[in-house]
Order: C-alpha cells, then structure tokens, then sequence
C-alpha cells in the first residue's frame, strides 16, 4: 500500500474529497469531515483513521498500530508502517471510517454528498446542451 493506492480507494467514496492541511498532511473528508488522514512527509505514523470501538480495540493491540496521536478520544487509531495491515482488511477499515463520519453528518449534508454526481461525471457533463428552437422574447 502507498498514497496513491490510498488516495484511489478513498476518492472513490461517494463524495469524498482531499485536502492538504496543517502543512504536509493529506486529509480525506465526506462533508468537510476527515475520515483519513496521512503524513506526505516522514513522521511516526504513516495513516490515520476512524475505528468503531470494537475496533479499535482489538486494533491497538497488533503491533505497529496504535491509538492516534490527538484522535485516540475519538477512535482513532494510527498504523506506524504501511504493511501493519493487510490491504483488503485496511481498505474494508477505512471504508467503515468514512460510513461512521458520513452517519454523523447532518442529515442535509448527506443528502447532498448522497446525490453529488462523481467528480468524472461531472467534468463530462460540462459540455453545452444544444439550444432547441423556441419562441424567441
């Protein structure tokens, strides 16, 4: 696993989106809220994410995965190597993440998210419509 495979898996998520924050840090966010988070510079941990209690849990006690700096109050937990995880089970984790923070979104926002058209389609749709002959004012 590698920032590119994970910004494809997580870009492919209804509505999410990406977002350098605090100087070098790749965030992905559904309604403005993050649901991942990873360094592009050498740090400790290498990717950040949201785990249901049950998870998070039996997640901090594998090695190389520990409660994430700043976020553990919240579930969250930090992998210290990028193969701490196999990438089928991290990638079923992080689509669970972004499910927890898309259920707590206010109920406008994931309607909105819920019918937002994929990106790609929407740089397609762009092109203009023909003008169908009408009455003229």
């Amino acid at each position: 696993m590698n920032v590119d495979w994970l910004r494809e898996l997580c870009l492919s998520f209804p509505g999410a989106t990406e977002q350098i924050q605090w100087g070098s840090d790749l965030l992905f966010k559904v309604g403005g809220k993050m649901f991942v988070a990873t360094p592009l510079e050498p740090a400790p941990v290498c990717l950040s994410f949201k785990a249901s209690p049950e998870h998070f849990a039996e997640l901090t006690e594998r090695p190389s995965v520990i409660p994430a700096p700043y976020l553990a109050r919240a579930q969250w937990v930090a992998l210290q190597a990028w193969d701490a995880l196999p990438d089928d089970e991290l990638a079923r984790l992080l689509r669970d993440s972004y499910d927890m923070v898309f259920a707590r979104l206010p109920k406008k926002t994931r309607e909105a998210v819920s019918s937002a058209k994929p990106a790609a389609r929407k740089a397609r749709s762009k092109k203009r419509a023909k003008k169908k002959p009408g009455r003229s004012r």
